[in-house]
């Protein structure tokens, strides 16, 4: 069982946590990742193209399928304008063992951090929008997941 949602709206973690541990596995490892509000930010927009970006996410949630042994997964990441302290992704994984779960719930979120394809604008209280640019050490720690 996997699932993608690329959405606008709240997520409910409790909800999504209690699905996955529902599918009767051994151990569900997640992350929830939060806007953070440092440098007078005032919100962060996210922008994708709708087609593109679920048909990546999708592959590489197919992947982590293929690598670990997992019998759920779950991807949910907002787009729009969001205000610091909102939750902006969660990933969830299932799995008969907790070395599955905790390996493919950090492998997604490392992808996604670094590869999905959102277009990422802070905004701050002085009015300057700035585009976030790709960091090294995201792209790094996604590329040491490769075979």
């Amino acid at each position: 069982m996997s699932r993608v949602s690329i959405q606008t709206g709240d997520f409910d973690v409790g909800a999504e946590l209690a699905a996955l541990e529902a599918l009767g596995g051994g151990g569900v490892a997640s992350f929830t990742g939060v806007v953070r509000g440092e440098g007078g930010l005032i919100a962060l927009e996210l922008e994708q193209y709708p087609a593109m970006t679920r048909g990546q996410v999708e592959r590489i949630v197919e992947q982590a399928m293929a690598r670990w042994p997992l019998i759920g997964v779950r991807v949910i990441h907002r787009h729009g304008r969001l205000e610091p302290g909102a939750r902006i992704v969660f990933v969830g994984t299932a799995s008969r063992h907790r070395t599955a779960a905790l390996e493919s719930c950090a492998f997604l979120i490392d992808w996604l951090k670094s590869h999905a394809p959102f277009w990422k604008k802070e905004h701050f209280a002085e009015g300057s929008p700035r585009w976030v640019d790709a960091k090294a050490e995201d792209e790094a720690k996604a590329d040491s997941w490769r075979d």
